[in-house]
């Protein structure tokens, strides 16, 4: 039997352990594969308090030196891939091929932050522009804020991660990291590449692990001065609400459409909307979940994303060719079998999956739905895709922003004119032509509207949610 993996506290650079622990077991065969300290409030303060002694010294630190310390965390994340690759298949499930992509995101993540430090600057402001002023040296400038606390998922767990502590500490703050309880060893092992770096900041990247104790200790705190969460807008919602005076980047659920005009490339359609259905079980913020199809390919198309969803291989992580294995946990595929009984029961029908298969929930394509059902109102977390016919593309528009979320839509159509109205029309945080709205590139700004959240990541975003403006005037 293997050695269990076991996580450690960062009180800035001090590692520490507990005598108390929570075990952390494979999604897939429920094997023990990490071990976690439990912290709870007291552990928090602690670490707050050394991050707030250490955002001096990281704001004092020299550009450059934080330019050496992320080249150097991604140089060794590099020559560390299979092992971190491997315990994002043990803590998550996520395939093997997958995890591998997601450690080479990563490392593009923390370049890609680099790269934006260049640009992180500000500009002279001509104060004699109006009657009432007069001629001086004026100019703004951006500061680290201090503190930074980050609350990160489980679907994502080294990605998303990087996101948030590459950025924070690369504008010269402080860190505390509250990674989810589903990967403790993945962000522990990610975030020991930053302390023992030859070019770390001491004591600048602390991390807690826990849930709604340490988190809402890290929220109601006066010592951070931003918190960055992705999750939930229920658990969002509650951020907002204790978090009092203080910058709150919130990325959210979403219900993510796309539009398939009768003018598309329907196998290119099919075999992505495969893809963006059931990438990650499903459990991606942006993952397809809503297919609204022009009545006239309606049925062409629905036969082709079920033969393409058939295709997709299930099962364990561990094997170099799985596409999708199991969800996160029993609760969530106890939920996704609800989905479909519900939608079952109220007249629509799965021409792919739909039935557990040994063990693990499938890729579903649900057709037949209305408008009225549960399953294509919520976010289902799930490798669930429903498809619904339309006359015409504005009734599929007006359909997709009907939605409490606008987080990424798409469109599949070789209609120019239809394509310049739906940039227009889509109320969303972004939008895609002629592929999935699951498509992310880590160097865009990422975030939406209404429900899905408040501000943006993506590295030059978050360098910017991660600093204050201070401006300056020189008589």
């Amino acid at each position: 039997m293997s050695k269990i993996a076991q996580a450690k506290i960062f009180f800035g650079s001090s590692e520490e352990s507990k005598e108390r622990q929570e075990e952390r077991k494979s999604p897939f065969d429920g094997m023990v594969v990490s071990s976690t300290p439990v912290c709870d409030a007291a552990d928090t303060v602690k670490a707050l308090k050394i991050a707030k002694r250490a955002s001096k010294a990281a704001a004092r630190s020299p550009l450059s030196q934080r330019v050496l310390w992320l080249e150097d965390v991604a140089q060794r994340l590099t020559e560390e891939k299979e092992a971190f690759a491997l315990m994002l298949a043990k803590e998550v499930a996520k395939p093997i091929a997958f995890s591998r992509i997601e450690v080479e995101r990563c490392v593009e993540t923390i370049k890609i932050t680099v790269m934006e430090l260049a640009h992180l600057s500000g500009e002279t402001l001509p104060t004699d522009i109006m009657p009432s002023g007069k001629k001086t040296l004026a100019y703004f400038r951006r500061e680290p804020v201090g503190v930074v606390a980050c609350i990160t998922p489980f679907n994502f767990p080294l990605n998303l991660v990087a996101h948030k502590v590459a950025p924070a500490l690369a504008a010269g703050n402080a860190v505390v990291l509250k990674p989810t309880p589903e990967a403790p060893m993945t962000a522990y092992m990610f975030a020991k590449l930053f302390v023992d770096s030859q070019y770390a900041v001491k004591d600048a990247l602390s991390v807690v692990y826990g849930d709604a104790e340490v988190g809402s200790t890290l929220v109601q705190s006066d010592i951070p001065r931003v918190i960055s969460f992705t999750g939930s807008v229920p658990v969002g919602n509650i951020i907002t609400k204790q978090a009092g005076i203080k910058k709150v980047s919130l990325e959210l659920g979403g219900n993510a459409a796309t539009y398939i005009d009768k003018s598309a490339d329907l196998e290119l359609a099919a075999k992505r909307c495969a893809f963006g259905a059931f990438y990650n079980s499903g459990q991606v913020c942006i993952s397809l979940q809503r297919i609204y199809v022009n009545a006239e390919v309606y049925n062409e198309f629905s036969a082709l994303i079920a033969t393409e969803t058939s295709k997709l291989k299930v099962g364990s992580p561990y094997e170099e060719d799985t596409f999708m294995g199991p969800l996160i946990d029993q609760e969530s595929r106890e939920r996704a079998n609800d989905w479909i009984r519900s939608a079952i029961s109220e007249g629509a029908k799965a021409i792919a999956g739909g039935e557990d298969l040994d063990g693990i929930f499938p890729p579903t394509v649900m057709a037949d739905v209305t408008d009225d059902m549960k399953i294509i109102c919520e976010e289902v977390f799930a490798p669930i895709v429903s498809l619904v016919a339309v006359p015409d593309y504005e009734t599929a528009v007006a359909k997709m922003n009907d939605s409490p979320y606008g987080l990424q839509f798409s469109i599949f159509t070789n209609d120019l004119k239809m394509t310049q109205a739906f940039i227009e029309d889509a109320e969303c945080g972004g939008v895609v032509i002629n592929d999935i709205p699951t498509l992310r590139f880590d160097v865009q700004p990422y975030g939406g509207s209404k429900l899905s959240g408040v501000g943006r990541e993506g590295p030059k975003w978050a360098l910017e949610e991660f600093t204050e403006v201070k401006s300056v005037v020189i008589c």
